[in-house]
């Protein structure tokens, strides 16, 4: 999977300069000016990082890609707000195709076995302007635990290249994946797994 990193930030400038204006007048930063409704997971630019300390020597990286699912989105209670999403297993990716495969196998993941890990909220509580504590299910392995993210809102607005309205959130956490079966080479390979979420959604209503 290789992306040229540039070409989209690079493409969406283009556009709002074409348009007469840059992209970024169109997007709002302030959580409560978000349009409110039904959205889903944008695939392409919604990403799910995780990092361990590998070995006490580096925090090692690695990603899913492909995640479905929707978020319903209320801006004016947020705490009713409702995010339910689905992260093939099978799509981790480091930067070791050996790596990536042992992961998928049935001493880590088993992603034959366990072929999606999902998220579905239980409560939602604003902490502050554009951030929010969400609190759900994480089921992984096929063991479901509670879990909590600190969710930080990016921005909202429509999107220049397919003119979509989009909206954008990072979500951060920790894990141990011990409480999900997946114990191999702890303590060596950190048994606390560090999540770092990039969000994107398309509203649909």
């Amino acid at each position: 999977m290789k992306y040229n990193l540039l070409s989209f930030p690079a493409a969406a400038l283009v556009v709002g300069l074409l348009a007469g204006n840059p992209a970024s007048a169109q997007v709002v930063t302030n959580a409560a000016q978000a349009q409110s409704g039904t959205y889903a997971v944008e695939p392409g630019h919604t990403q799910v990082g995780f990092s361990v300390l590998h070995f006490g020597f580096t925090n090692y990286l690695g990603v899913f890609s492909n995640v479905s699912g929707t978020l319903k989105l209320d801006t004016k209670n947020p705490a009713s707000s409702r995010l339910s999403v689905s992260i093939p297993v099978a799509s981790v990716q480091t930067t070791s195709a050996k790596l990536d495969d042992e992961l998928k196998g049935d001493q880590w993941f088993d992603a034959a076995k366990f072929p999606n890990a999902t998220f579905e909220s239980t409560s939602v509580r604003v902490t502050g302007r554009n951030d929010a504590i969400v609190t759900g299910n994480l089921t992984l392995h096929g063991v479901t635990k509670p879990e909590t993210l600190k969710v930080h809102f990016i921005g909202a607005g429509v999107n220049a290249l397919d003119k979509k309205y989009t909206t954008g959130f990072e979500a951060t956490g920790t894990i141990k994946r011990s409480d999900f079966g997946v114990k191999m080479y702890v303590p060596y390979v950190s048994d606390d797994v560090t999540l770092r979420i990039s969000g994107a959604f398309e509203r649909q209503d």
